[in-house]
């Protein structure tokens, strides 16, 4: 996908440090898109003790974020990290104007990159197992860009756009707390535990038709090859395939993110019709 340039004066990013350094450095309660595959691939994981909401949790050796770090370093500090910048750009000038063409406020999230581990300004700690997630206390995308490189070698899903996948829909979890959807949803989890888990998978699969709209409303930006990268990354990362490939079983029941197919279908649908209202049909309180 050739995105223009990142703007500096149009996106907030930040460094949240870590052990290493930052590693080839280029994102409800804290929604993530791959936090089973980090863990199961990786870690070798139970995926449902680590797939979704990622609130309040504490875990060893977090990093702090860097006050010294200019948005202009951290944008040029590798190729993932240029690439991330090129997409918050993209997103925020793609998602402002519907905003304000809707009468809501808009904010533009804070994005962090980190490495082996990052606190958070109101989602506790997580460690890079976390992978990509996002955080409303603090309106927070949070990047361990490592995770681009396992994606690719475990999942067979490389590619920029499917890359770019990744930052859409943990922004598509921003939109969600922008219109307070989120909240909404918590609180009806909170009211239902037993639905929690459906209503979470209509969260992440409405964050996939988000993504899909980004690209979509930018369609002159995409090359040959994007939207196939895209589809094998949603496919990838479905429920019903992460639990397979990490347990030789698949429970339902335990679905928070949706299958495979559903997260295909999703992403497509933003895709093809470009219109973010085809989106809300994942969600009817009335």
């Amino acid at each position: 996908m050739r995105l223009n340039p990142f703007n500096t004066d149009k996106i907030r990013v930040r460094s949240g440090g870590g052990g290493g350094g930052m590693r080839r450095a280029g994102g409800v309660g804290c929604g993530t898109l791959v936090i089973a595959l980090i863990g199961a691939v990786v870690f070798g994981l139970d995926p449902m003790q680590t797939i979704g909401v990622v609130e309040g949790v504490q875990q060893s050796a977090p990093s702090q974020p860097r006050a010294d770090v200019s948005e202009q370093e951290l944008c040029t500090s590798g190729p993932y990290a240029t690439e991330a910048c090129n997409a918050l750009t993209s997103l925020n000038e793609t998602w402002a104007p519907e905003f304000q063409r809707a009468g809501i406020e808009f904010q533009d999230p804070l994005l962090t990159f980190y490495s082996g581990g990052v606190t958070t300004e109101g989602c506790g700690s997580a460690s890079s197992a976390a992978g990509p997630f996002y955080c409303p206390a603090d309106s927070g995308i949070y990047i361990d860009t490592n995770f681009y490189d396992v994606m690719a070698r475990q999942l067979g899903a490389s590619g920029d756009f499917a890359r770019y996948y990744v930052m859409a829909h943990e922004y598509g979890h921003h939109i969600q707390n922008l219109t307070g959807l989120a909240a909404q949803v918590r609180s009806v989890q909170q009211q239902n535990p037993r639905q929690a888990n459906q209503l979470q998978v209509r969260m992440e699969l409405q964050a996939d038709c988000y993504a899909g709209v980004w690209a979509g409303k930018n369609r002159n930006l995409i090359e040959p090859g994007d939207m196939q990268e895209g589809l094998r990354a949603a496919s990838a990362i479905g429920d019903d395939t992460l639990q397979r490939n990490s347990t030789g079983r698949v429970n339902p029941e335990s679905f928070t993110h949706g299958t495979s197919a559903q997260r295909v279908e999703a992403l497509r649908l933003g895709l093809e019709s470009a219109d973010d209202t085809q989106c809300d049909r994942y969600f009817d309180f009335n």
